[in-house]
């Protein structure tokens, strides 16, 4: 698939939850929280991390965006259901 097929794509499913696989075979899981021309920023499930109470103060990784994959990187993408998590 294509660089703009995975753009269009995760553009579409803006806000859902997702897994993408990648090409090295690592496996990522989270909501889709932005697309740029060439990432997708993933916020991963459950929110951000917590430490007894008291939070990074930093929202999902950095710059608050969580994981960012590069969209030639992805080797598939699926929808994954709410009720499993």
């Amino acid at each position: 698939m294509s660089v703009g097929h995975y753009h269009a794509l995760c553009n579409r499913h803006m806000g859902k939850a997702v897994e993408i696989r990648t090409h090295d075979g690592r496996i990522h899981r989270g909501i889709i929280h932005r697309v740029t021309a060439n990432r997708v920023y993933l916020q991963p499930l459950g929110g951000p991390r917590n430490l007894g109470g008291f939070g990074y103060g930093f929202g999902w990784g950095w710059g608050g965006f969580g994981v960012g994959i590069a969209l030639g990187a992805i080797a598939g993408l699926a929808l994954i259901p709410w009720f499993f998590w």
